[in-house]
């Protein structure tokens, strides 16, 4: 019995570990390029702010730096009532800037997000002729290439939505944890093939970077259609595809950077927010979870079982251990190798039991919150 237990659980891994290459091979990096074409089209980028004091200036930099005609780009900050000194050093920004236009957001009308509130402010401010508008987070940094090369594959690929994936960086204990995690468990419970199809309803998309034409966010509604969906990214891009446009999410972690959160106290509300959406629903979020966690500890249990029957002699078992611990130290080896992939110390990669068994807590609160019918984020409370 040990012996086809331990048969079967690295037949498991093997094919999972497959899966993940595999997905990995579809989430394609796009190619670097530079615009210096006069007929370049106009882009207006949109960037929403709440309390982003620490990352206004940065970002800014960062989007100014285009290797863009500079004709051909305007740049809008959205401030969704932030209580620190972003309002104060955009409109410094802007004072050195002509292309910087300072947005405040009139008050949250009800049954609205904040960020969705203040990324329809922007758009309604950008003129009709703008070919295309840019989404972006003020935690996000661009490289200088970010821009020409995301029009040009949108161009090359005839896109309507281009959502790009970035570089994350994680300096924090809690970041460095589970923002692996994260990402290893999407990657095994999600088909990226199959929601990369223009032909399924499904979607992936980051609100981190989207890139979208504005004649289909108009016609779609923009993000006045889903203005009280707090997953606003995917929501989006699920309308632009269900008209009919064509949408892809594609890696662009070679440039734009980004570090969503800082300890537990945002990366928290910030997963859960976003897990039961994320995963389709409550049951199936909290049936992903279980066996997320099943799976990390079947690292740790399987082996031991197997060799503490090998040690009181049964024969069957040290026959059982060749195979178990081949499975188990595959897991360990996927999970090393993603910590090198996420540019963290390697010893995070013998943490995964613990990141699992975490996400199992956060997948319940988020199902909690769910329920209960209200999210909080950013210091608002969201029905």
């Amino acid at each position: 019995m040990q012996v086809w237990l331990s048969c079967a659980w690295l037949g498991l891994v093997s094919g999972l570990i497959l899966r993940a290459l595999r997905q990995h091979g579809v989430f394609q990096a796009i190619p670097v390029s530079k615009s210096t074409s006069p007929d370049a089209p106009c882009v207006a980028f949109i960037i929403p702010m709440r309390d982003e004091e620490h990352n206004v200036q940065a970002c800014l930099k960062s989007v100014f730096a285009q290797d863009y005609p500079a004709d051909g780009l305007e740049v809008f900050v959205v401030d969704d009532h932030s209580s620190d000194r972003t309002v104060s050093i955009a409109t410094e920004l802007a004072r050195h800037q002509p292309r910087l236009k300072v947005m405040l957001s009139p008050p949250l009308p009800p049954q609205w997000t904040g960020k969705c509130h203040a990324c329809s402010i922007g758009a309604c401010a950008v003129s009709p002729e703008v070919e295309w508008l840019c989404f972006i987070d003020a935690d996000a940094r661009a490289t200088p290439a970010l821009l020409a090369s995301a029009i040009a594959t949108a161009q090359a690929e005839c896109l309507d939505l281009l959502s790009l994936s970035p570089r994350h960086q994680l300096i924090g204990f809690a970041e460095r944890l589970m923002i692996p995690c994260g990402f290893y468990v999407l990657g095994i419970f999600k088909d990226i093939r199959q929601l990369q199809s223009h032909h399924d309803d499904r979607v992936l998309a980051t609100g981190q970077f989207i890139l979208i034409r504005n004649s289909i966010y108009r016609a779609v509604g923009g993000h006045g259609a889903v203005h009280s969906i707090i997953s606003e990214d995917i929501a989006l891009a699920r309308l632009v595809k269900q008209a009919g446009g064509r949408v892809a999410l594609r890696n662009g972690r070679h440039l734009l950077t980004a570090r969503m959160y800082t300890g537990w106290r945002t990366l928290w509300p910030g997963l859960v927010k976003n897990l039961v959406d994320m995963f389709g629903g409550p049951a199936r979020t909290i049936r992903v979870a279980l066996a997320a966690i099943v799976f990390a500890w079947s690292a740790c249990v399987i082996p031991v079982a197997v060799g503490m029957s090998c040690e009181k002699g049964a024969t069957a078992a040290c026959l059982a251990l060749v195979p178990a611990s081949a499975g188990t130290a595959a897991v360990f080896g996927l999970h090393i190798a993603g910590a090198s992939y996420f540019g963290v110390p390697l010893w995070y990669g013998l943490l995964f039991p613990l990141g699992y068994a975490i996400y199992v807590l956060m997948s319940v609160d988020s199902v909690r919150r769910k329920l209960l019918g209200r999210m909080n984020w950013k210091g608002r409370t969201y029905p």
